[in-house]
């Protein structure tokens, strides 16, 4: 009896013990583990060091030309040479900026009316587009996309012939109105695209509750898809005017010099025999000002009207 009674004791003692134990070893488990953290950060500091020193040399490779640039634009004329190309101005040569703007002014302002015109007729066509393709099925709906974003694989020199003929037999070579117009027709398939697919992410249900209530296609489209369609429309409208304002192809081809954007003035004024360097630099920074501060004030909501759809549902 009295062994069967300390072998219960020493039972119990063993079994109060245990969790003492058992406690102790994630203790020593929590000990090792900051060690095997230490241990390892070494191996991953090197490996981020590394990266941001790749990327701090690729962002230096990428302002090299943008320094260049604004140094140049600072720079009197006779102060430009290439044995002092690198050093920056001593004393900042304003009129540079004065002087371009006065000569790209008309330029200017035919770019701001063809990516302003452009952009806001080829965002509103591309939503009506994706609107319907997402939305109101029909016969041949499933061809209508893929057949759409055909335009966008068709090279421009392909075509610069017919178009050219195509708007002289209209009557629209020449002048702005052409050139709109061919950058709305180029610019469909990818606000097509675009807003297709942050429509297919809105769900059925609403439209089938605004059906019932008595909601016909253009209501339902003015009083529910197009509020909800600010971040398209925001990645829609940078995309276009940045892709409108720096092309230089269409503009120097289908429009007189009367019409044509700031791209070509600034490529006819480089390409004569003898160039003040400070003058064309000086007009590159007005021209690369509008999309510049369109990124730095809406670039968060690029980035956020890009994953909109991804993150829905």
């Amino acid at each position: 009896m009295r062994a069967s009674a300390q072998e219960r004791m020493g039972t119990a003692q063993g079994t109060i013990q245990a969790p003492e134990t058992q406690a102790a070893l994630p203790a020593g488990r929590a000990q090792a583990a900051p060690a095997m953290r230490t241990a390892r950060r070494p191996r991953h500091g090197w490996t981020f060091a590394f990266l941001y020193a790749l990327v701090v040399l690729l962002a230096i490779v990428y302002l090299i030309p943008v320094y260049m640039t604004v140094i140049t634009s600072l720079k009197a004329p006779q102060d430009i040479n290439l044995m002092t190309a690198w050093r920056p101005p001593a004393h900042p040569y304003w009129a540079s900026y004065v002087q371009a703007f006065r000569q790209f002014a008309p330029t200017l302002r035919n770019s701001l009316i063809l990516a302003v015109s452009a952009t806001l007729l080829s965002a509103m066509m591309g939503s009506l587009n994706g609107y319907v393709l997402a939305k109101w099925g029909f016969r041949g709906s499933k061809w209508a996309l893929p057949l759409i974003l055909f335009g966008m694989f068709i090279p421009y020199q392909s075509i610069l012939i017919p178009l050219f003929q195509f708007l002289r037999s209209v009557g629209l070579y020449g002048g702005l109105p052409g050139l709109i117009l061919v950058h709305v027709v180029y610019g469909l398939p990818i606000t097509t695209l675009l807003f297709h697919n942050f429509y297919v992410e809105i769900p059925d249900e609403l439209l089938g509750s605004a059906l019932i209530d008595g909601a016909e296609f253009f209501k339902i489209y003015r009083w529910i898809i197009l509020p909800l369609s600010a971040p398209a429309f925001v990645v829609v409208g940078i995309w276009q005017f940045t892709q409108i304002w720096n092309e230089f192809l269409f503009a120097v081809t289908l429009t007189r010099p009367a019409f044509q954007p700031i791209t070509v003035a600034l490529a006819n004024l480089a390409g004569g025999n003898a160039v003040y360097w400070n003058l064309p630099m000086a007009g590159s920074i007005i021209a690369a000002l509008p999309t510049v501060l369109i990124y730095i004030f809406l670039g968060r909501y690029f980035i956020r009207g890009l994953l909109a759809g991804a993150l829905k549902g």
